[in-house]
């Protein structure tokens, strides 16, 4: 690949063979850059592939002014993130969570530290990212001798999460806000204590999840035979009206009614939660 633009002493942009514009990372990359010239692939440490122009250009922008030790812990931590979740995350993470991280070590040297509200909802609802949460704090003591609060371990988390589901922070915070309500819900109805680490739990809350995405754009299922969704109600009467109940929760939240077809897949993941959780006792 061809240099197409120094950004900074350890960071260029170049073409990848397809024509896409890719940003590249590298101690010293940049200081032996000449543009034109062919990027020796020795120097080459990172090469951020992120979805589009736009994207691009953000990340250049964002790089241009910070140091390399930012750019590549935040590069560790993602990493890191997409072999324990085993799945590729929204490479536009690239970007936020490094714009986030820059930001947090700005506040720690400024003395700007605060208690992050979902603390204890993150920990709760998202336990394998609040975990690479845990690991990037220790990670940017460990390379930068920076430590900071446990709070920041759950705004990562959220970063993760973001990437995970292709949601906007606002929308993740949204939803972090109302799944302790729903679970409350079901623990009214059926008197249990859904556990954080049981798998049961986490397909129940990731149904949630998606549930709400659904609601927030306007793509609720529509595609369920309606007699099945009479057979969930008839088979599952008790798990039904609690479905019924967080779907008058979330309608007073977005001001939106929750079709049958939504509530019949509910019923059968509070089912699932139910008995998986029983069948612990």
């Amino acid at each position: 690949m061809q240099v197409e633009r120094i950004i900074n002493n350890n960071v260029v942009s170049a073409y990848d063979q397809k024509g896409k514009e890719v940003v590249i990372m590298g101690k010293g990359i940049g200081f032996h850059a000449k543009q034109g010239r062919e990027i020796d692939p020795i120097l080459i440490e990172k090469i951020f592939y992120l979805e589009s122009q736009n994207a691009v250009d953000k990340f250049k922008e964002l790089v241009e002014n910070l140091p390399l030790e930012h750019i590549q812990v935040s590069n560790e931590i993602i990493t890191y993130a997409d072999k324990v979740l085993n799945r590729k995350l929204n490479p536009n993470i690239y970007i936020t969570l490094t714009d986030h991280i820059n930001f947090a070590i700005d506040r720690y040297h400024q003395e700007m530290l605060f208690d992050n509200p979902l603390l204890w909802d993150v920990q709760r609802l998202y336990r394998q990212e609040y975990l690479i949460g845990e690991f990037a704090v220790a990670l940017i003591d460990k390379r930068l001798g920076i430590r900071l609060p446990v709070d920041e371990a759950a705004s990562i988390a959220l970063h993760i999460v973001n990437a995970e589901y292709n949601t906007v922070m606002s929308q993740t915070m949204n939803i972090t806000k109302l799944l302790p309500q729903v679970l409350q819900i079901v623990k009214d109805d059926f008197g249990i204590i859904l556990e954080a680490n049981s798998l049961h739990y986490e397909r129940f809350v990731t149904h949630l999840r998606f549930l709400v995405q659904r609601i927030l754009s306007r793509e609720q299922l529509d595609n369920i035979d309606m007699e099945f969704c009479e057979m969930v109600k008839n088979l599952y009467p008790l798990e039904f009206q609690c479905s019924e109940k967080i779907a008058d929760y979330l309608k007073a939240s977005f001001e939106d009614v929750i079709v049958v077809e939504e509530l019949a897949m509910l019923s059968i993941h509070i089912r699932r939660a139910v008995l998986g959780n029983r069948s612990k006792d």
